[in-house]
């Protein structure tokens, strides 16, 4: 299935906790129906010390949601 919503555009998510948020599309995962929003649906991982990152800690990172989710407000 080929979705509407392409790369840079702009949507607004519809439904979850981030209802009302607008963001710009920064990837698309069309086999899992899936697009990555930048701001939206941020989530904290941690990270241990390594050599790119010596101190470790917590590293916040946007999570892909499900297209139907998201409303298309701009297209590029």
């Amino acid at each position: 299935m080929k979705l509407k919503i392409k790369k840079g555009d702009t949507v607004q998510v519809i439904t979850g906790v981030d209802k009302g948020k607008e963001g710009r599309v920064l990837e698309i995962y069309p086999s899992k129906m899936k697009v990555l929003v930048e701001g939206v649906n941020e989530k904290i991982k941690h990270e241990k010390p390594s050599q790119q990152n010596q101190q470790g800690g917590r590293v916040t990172k946007s999570a892909p949601l499900h297209y139907s989710n998201v409303k298309l407000i701009q297209s590029k």
